[in-house]
């Protein structure tokens, strides 16, 4: 059997909204020697979202144009599907996320990593229970995401959302801010502290913050590239990014 020049352990199709510019350079930083990452864009346009509706429409644009993304992607026959959006997959809750997910897989050929089931995965693997949530989306999202949580036996004790007014502003909340959203959220009674929103520039971020405040800080980004290494039985531990890839 051929083997790709470069992908020759995993080719990855990773597929985001056409506005986020988060997610490639974190899963890339992230790409062990072997393994391709190749992005499909999701057509978006940066649209104003300024409450429910407007994220809502939003979604429905995403959505819409998910399957054709996908479709493009198959046409270098990736081994596997990263999604590099989220709120999708947070979308009434685990089971109908779930089903949504094995939808996609069947469409693609391939199984498929997504980031709402990769940091339940990470919150299992360190024990958590009563979790924070900080997240870029509007109220509607944020009640989504709550129920997806609760849905997989987590305590959703606290939930910062920035209420970001387009996709681009999600990339540019700076990490001052989100230090500091992290600061406010974080009481002895929290197990850890999961960041969604894909655009959300978290990951760095998240390790400095784990180690300041002694509990596990996930960051969506790399929770669910971890995920999809270890999927496709990547095992590789290399240090830099934090327990996940030192340890797990």
């Amino acid at each position: 059997m051929s083997q790709d020049a470069l992908g020759w352990r995993c080719k990855f199709a990773v597929v985001a909204p056409s506005t986020n510019t988060i997610v490639q350079p974190d899963m890339e930083a992230l790409r062990p020697d072997g393994v391709t990452n190749h992005f499909g864009r999701i057509y978006v346009p940066n649209m104003p979202v300024h409450n429910d509706e407007d994220f809502l429409t939003l979604v429905d644009a995403i959505g819409a144009e998910l399957y054709a993304t996908v479709d493009r992607c198959k046409t270098m026959s990736p081994d596997y599907l990263i999604m590099g959006m989220s709120a999708l997959m947070f979308w009434d809750g685990r089971d109908a996320s779930e089903k949504r997910m094995q939808d996609l897989s069947d469409h693609a050929g391939v199984p498929v990593s997504a980031g709402s089931f990769a940091c339940e995965a990470v919150l299992n693997l360190t024990g958590a229970k009563r979790i924070g949530v900080i997240s870029p989306y509007m109220p509607i999202s944020d009640v989504n995401v709550t129920r997806f949580f609760q849905d997989c036996g987590f305590d959703v004790a606290k939930f910062n959302g920035l209420r970001c007014n387009s996709p681009i502003a999600i990339a540019e909340v700076q990490a001052d801010a989100l230090r500091q959203h992290i600061l406010d959220m974080d009481d002895d009674s929290m197990d850890a502290i999961v960041q969604v929103g894909t655009n959300l520039s978290m990951t760095g971020l998240a390790l400095e913050m784990q180690e300041k405040l002694g509990k596990p800080v996930i960051a969506i980004n790399a929770a669910t590239y971890w995920h999809a290494l270890r999927a496709v039985g990547i095992a590789d531990q290399f240090p830099g990014h934090g327990p996940l890839f030192d340890n797990h």
